[in-house]
C-alpha cells in the first residue's frame, strides 16, 4: 500500500492512498471460490456450482464489498501509520483508471485541533447560593393539591380560578378560519392558556349567556394566516364550575405515595426532591458560565465536520420533541444553521473538557458514578432495583460517567478562577419570573 498525505488548511488534511489491483482481485477470487461451497443455484449440488457461474452472478456485489472493505482497511491503517485523529467522517474519492494496475482513493477529512487552554485566574464566577425553606414545601404541596383539582357545577358568573366549559366560532371578514371554533371547550379563567381577550371577555359570564368580542391576533401568532389580523367571536357559556382542592390529611399523603400517610413524611420527602432540584440548577447555573470561560480563555479551531453534524443532532432531536408535543415539523421552517450557534459551542466545550481531562487526569471514578446512580435511582419505587439495571451492562452507565467528568471539570475551574457567593431564593432561582 502506498500513500501520501497532503494539508489543505489549518485542519483539512487529504490522504491518497493506492492498493494493488491485484490485491483486490485475489480477494475477490477467494470469496467468490468460499461462496460457491455453499451458494445454491437451480440444477446444480451444493458445492458443484461452476466458479464461472458463480462469477457472473456474484462477481460484481463481491467486487463491490471487497472495495470497500479494501477502503476502510487501508484508510485506517493509514491514518495509524501517519498517527492522525481525526474528527468527523472522511469523505472517500475513488480514482478511476482502468489502465492503471493499481486501485487508489483519497480521503478527505478534518484533524483535531492543538487546544491551547487559557488562564481562569482573571475570571469571576458567580455561584447562587439558597436554601429550601418551608414556604418552599408549602408552596409546592398547594401545586399537587391544584394537580388533584376537581371542579363543582355552579349558578354564579365566572370568577378567577373557575372553569368554563364554551362553544366559541371565530370569523375574519365575516368568514370562519381553520381553528377558529370549537366545542365543549374548557377555559380556566386566570390561568393564560388563552388569549387574553378570551379571559376579558369570559370573566363575570353565567351559563347560557352569549357574547360578542373581537381581538388581534399578535402578528407572531403561531398560526401564519390568522396572524395580526383582527377576528370576531361568538362566545357562548355551557357550564361554570368552581376548583375544590383536596384537604391534605393522611389521604393526601398516600395519593402521593407516603404508604403511612404521615405529612411530616411528605414533607421529608418534598424537601429531599428540591434539594436535589436545587443542586441541579446551581450545576446547571456553574457549567454555563465556566462553559463560557473556558470557551473565551481557551484558543482551538473547530472541525466544521463535528459542528455540522452536532447541529444536524439538535435539529433532529427538536423535530422530535416537537413531534412529542403534537406539533406538526413540515408546517415550522427548521433548519441547520438555528442550531450552528449552539453547535458550535457544545463541540467547543467538549473539545476543551476532553483536553482538561486529558491533561489533568479527570476522569470519572467509579464511586462517583455509583453516587450519581444512588441519587436518580432514589426518584423510583424501588431503588435498588433500578441501580442492579443500570450495572448490568455498561454502556447504562455512560449517561453518568460523562455527567460525573463534567463535574470533575467544573471543579477544576471553579478551583482556577474567582468564585463570588450570591445570596438568592429557592424561587429566584427555579423560577426566574419570580425575581420581578
Amino acid at each position: 500500500m502506498q500513500m501520501t498525505l497532503e494539508n489543505l488548511g489549518q485542519l483539512e488534511r487529504r490522504l491518497h492512498v493506492a492498493v494493488p489491483k491485484e490485491q483486490i482481485e485475489g480477494e475477490v477470487q477467494k470469496r467468490l471460490a468460499r461462496l460457491a461451497k455453499t451458494v445454491k443455484v437451480a440444477g446444480f449440488r451444493p458445492g458443484k456450482v461452476p466458479l464461472k457461474l458463480i462469477a457472473q452472478q456474484y462477481g460484481p456485489q463481491v467486487r463491490s464489498d471487497v472495495i470497500s472493505d479494501a477502503v476502510q482497511t487501508s484508510l485506517n491503517d493509514a491514518i495509524r501509520e501517519q498517527n492522525l485523529r481525526v474528527a468527523g467522517y472522511p469523505r472517500i474519492e475513488p480514482k478511476q483508471d482502468p489502465a492503471n494496475d493499481q486501485f487508489e482513493f483519497s480521503a478527505i477529512f478534518e484533524v483535531y485541533p492543538e487546544i491551547k487552554l487559557g488562564d481562569l485566574s482573571t475570571v469571576t464566577i458567580i455561584r447562587p447560593v439558597a436554601e429550601v425553606t418551608p414556604a418552599n414545601i408549602d408552596h409546592t404541596i398547594e401545586i399537587l393539591r391544584k394537580q388533584r383539582v376537581r371542579y363543582e357545577p355552579v349558578s354564579r358568573p365566572v370568577q378567577d380560578g373557575d372553569r368554563a366549559i364554551v362553544d366559541f366560532t371565530g370569523t375574519i371578514d365575516g368568514v370562519e378560519f381553520g381553528g377558529g371554533q370549537a366545542r365543549d371547550f374548557p377555559i380556566t379563567l386566570g390561568e393564560g392558556k388563552m388569549l387574553p381577550e378570551f379571559e376579558v371577555a369570559l370573566a363575570g359570564m353565567t351559563a347560557g349567556e352569549q357574547k360578542r368580542f373581537t381581538l388581534v391576533f399578535p402578528a407572531d401568532y403561531h398560526g401564519k394566516e390568522v396572524a395580526g389580523k383582527t377576528a370576531a367571536f361568538m362566545m357562548t357559556v355551557k357550564s361554570v364550575s368552581q376548583p375544590i382542592l383536596p384537604v391534605v390529611d393522611a389521604e393526601f399523603a398516600k395519593a402521593f405515595g407516603v404508604a403511612s400517610g404521615s405529612l411530616d413524611e411528605l414533607r421529608g420527602e418534598i424537601t429531599t426532591n428540591l434539594k436535589l432540584e436545587l443542586k441541579r440548577k446551581v450545576e446547571g447555573v456553574l457549567k454555563e458560565q465556566v462553559m463560557q470561560a473556558l470557551k473565551s480563555t481557551s484558543d482551538l479551531v473547530l472541525p466544521k465536520s463535528l459542528t455540522e453534524l452536532e447541529a444536524k443532532n439538535l435539529l433532529s432531536r427538536a423535530k422530535e420533541e416537537l413531534k412529542n408535543r403534537g406539533v406538526k415539523t413540515e408546517d415550522i421552517e427548521l433548519t441547520e444553521d438555528a442550531f450552528r450557534s449552539r453547535a458550535e459551542e457544545r463541540v467547543a466545550f467538549g473539545l476543551i473538557v476532553s483536553e482538561i481531562v486529558r491533561q489533568f487526569q479527570l476522569q470519572a471514578r467509579p464511586e462517583q458514578v455509583r453516587a450519581l446512580v444512588e441519587e436518580a435511582a432514589q426518584s423510583y419505587e424501588q431503588p435498588q432495583a433500578v441501580i442492579r439495571w443500570h450495572y448490568e451492562k455498561p454502556e447504562r452507565l455512560n449517561e453518568y460517567e460523562a455527567r460525573a467528568v463534567e463535574h470533575n471539570v467544573i471543579e477544576w475551574a471553579l478551583g482556577r478562577a474567582q468564585v463570588r457567593n450570591q445570596p438568592t431564593t429557592f424561587a429566584a432561582l427555579m423560577e426566574p419570573a419570580a425575581r420581578s
